[in-house]
Parts: C-alpha cells; structure tokens; sequence
C-alpha cells in the first residue's frame, strides 16, 4: 500500500569534485562544475512546494563549495532538514560557519586504523576525522560516524563502535556496501546477520531493510520495490534533473528555474515510471535509493526499516519534523 506519492527526499549534488579518491567510488572521476546560488535558492522553493522534506547536499565532497553555508542557511529558512555527509578534509575550516546548520551530519570512516582508512580514501585524512569530531563536539554538535561496511572491515566494527562512537557519545551508522559500475563488493550471509546483530545495540543504525533486500536478491523488475524517483528528486551540479535515479540514469532535463512545474510534465512522469524496471534495476540494493523507497510503500521493507528510523530520529530530534508514515525517508 503506498503511503505517500509525492518526493520526500532531495540528493542535490553541488559538484562531483571531491579530495578524495575512495577505491568504492568513481564519482570523483566525472568533470564537474559547482552548482550556483541562483539555481539552489529557486530549486530550494520549489522542492518545497513539491512536498520535499529533507536535502541532502551531496558531491563529490560538498564542502568543497564554498556557498555551502548559504546554502544550508536558505534551506533551514524553508524548514527542510538538512542533511551533509563530509570526509572531513575541510571540516575543521567550516565548522564555524557550518554550526547549527546541519540537522545530520556524517563523518565518513573507512577502518579505525590509520594507514588502512587512508588507504581506502586515497589521501591522508584519518587525522582530520579525529579532529572534526573534537571540533563538532566542542561547538556542540553531534556528528554521525558513517562507516561503509564491506567484508575487509565488518570486523573492525565493534573498534569503532568502542573508539570513536562510544567514546564520544556518538551514533553510528552502519552503511552496507552495493556494487555498481564494477565498484564496491557484495557481502555474505554471515556478514548480514553480524550487521543485523549489531542493530539491536547502543547508539547504532542500520537499517533492516537493506539487510532483508539483500537476502531476497535485491530489487526485482517483475515486482519492484524501488520507488527512487517517486521519493527523491535528484538534481545535478549542471542544474538537471536526473531520472530516474543517479546512477541509473537515463534522462537529464535542464530545470531552468522551473522545477516544480517541470516535475508535473507527462515526460517526467514516463520517467518515474521506469523505477525499479530497467534491466540494470535487476538485484540493485544501493542504499540511497532504497531507503526512501521503504518509506513510502507498506510492506515487509516497511516494517524491517521501521524500528532503527525510529530510534535513529528520537536520538537526533529530526522526529518532531516528520510525520509518523514519513520517518523512514531520513535513514
């Protein structure tokens, strides 16, 4: 049963740059321009107008645009919950003016080990994690350690958990790798029940849902239960609508100011319609794109993300801010 129909998400990418060149990702690859304060701030009117509750000001590496601030400041004014993941190379730079801005903010961690994470980041950047979180909490924030799971590191969670998250009060978040364009891993069935172990704990997130797609295969185009353009409204740096998701694109449509009307068009609505039904949606789990798509349709999905958005929105105060059918499009 659907819940809703209407977009409830935005993954606005401000550019593809980024300072990192994690071996998981290729988006640091593609040229990229960075997104105008002129686009974001009449985007920003219209996705509320659509109904859109929550932005995630995405790249590449966001705070590598330097309007990331105004940005954040301008979707605040419009009551949107705000949303940044960062690998905290610039952090230490922009807290100050980053402070109060951000409803949930991720720092991303690789391995608990220095060279390892390094490593994975293709840069040296363990160092500035530590010191992000020093920073954050001394301004009173409460970043999130985003860990992306794979089978090299699911057993150095529970370091993690204990240095960095319990240490300092802060929750974790428990990311299980996709694969995609020949990047990433898949992980096995003993890995999903150590993740499902580690959901039940303290200061943990990790959504069931994802754990359940995996086991049954992923997304299936006969009976699909991604719903990613129907929940999120993508918009590239170029200021584009992508459809129907970002990596399985297959139209971008110039917004030219004109989103909210663009979004009732018959030829983004054919697009909607292919979520969940091309041939490369066959067995998709990619994270971002599912977890709002468990929102929004009642079904087992429904039900197994349930519990941890719960506990992830009362620990964060994001709840108050969302009605109870629409909790499960923040995490």
């Amino acid at each position: 049963m659907m819940l809703r129909n209407k977009p409830v998400l935005c993954n606005y990418y401000l550019t593809y740059r980024c300072n990192a060149k994690c071996g998981f990702c290729d988006i640091w690859e593609k040229p990229s321009p960075y997104a105008t304060l002129e686009n974001v701030t009449q985007n920003i009117i219209d996705l509320k107008k659509m109904g859109v509750k929550v932005i995630d000001f995405t790249g590449g590496e966001p705070l590598l645009h330097q309007k990331l601030a105004q940005f954040l400041t301008i979707a605040k004014e419009h009551h949107l919950i705000t949303t940044v993941t960062t690998n905290t190379l610039l952090y230490p730079k922009y807290a100050k003016q980053l402070k109060g801005l951000i409803d949930m903010l991720h720092f991303s961690l690789d391995s608990p080990i220095e060279e390892e994470h390094n490593l994975s980041r293709g840069v040296k950047c363990f160092d500035k994690v530590i010191e992000s979180i020093d920073i954050a909490k001394s301004l009173g924030e409460r970043p999130d350690i985003l860990f992306t799971v794979h089978a090299n590191n699911i057993n150095q969670i529970e370091q993690v958990y204990q240095e960095f998250c319990i240490k300092n009060d802060l929750m974790l978040i428990l990311n299980p790798i996709f694969e995609y364009n020949e990047v990433g891993s898949s992980l096995s069935e003993t890995d999903l029940k150590t993740l499902e172990g580690w959901g039940r704990k303290k200061n943990v997130y990790i959504n069931k849902g994802f754990i359940t797609l995996r086991r049954n295969g992923g997304n299936q185009i006969e009976k699909p239960v991604c719903k990613a353009a129907t929940t999120t409204v993508v918009i590239s740096p170029e200021n584009k609508l992508i459809l129907p998701c970002y990596h399985l694109s297959t139209k971008e449509i110039e917004i030219d100011n004109k989103l909210e009307e663009i979004y009732k068009k018959e030829e983004v609505k054919s697009l909607i319609k292919l979520e969940g039904k091309l041939p490369a949606c066959q067995g998709c789990v990619i994270n971002c794109y599912m977890q709002p798509s468990f929102a929004v349709n009642m079904n087992k999905y429904w039900f197994d993300a349930l519990p941890s958005t719960i506990k992830y929105n009362i620990e964060k105060g994001t709840w108050k801010k969302l009605s109870f059918f629409n909790k499960a499009s923040v995490l």
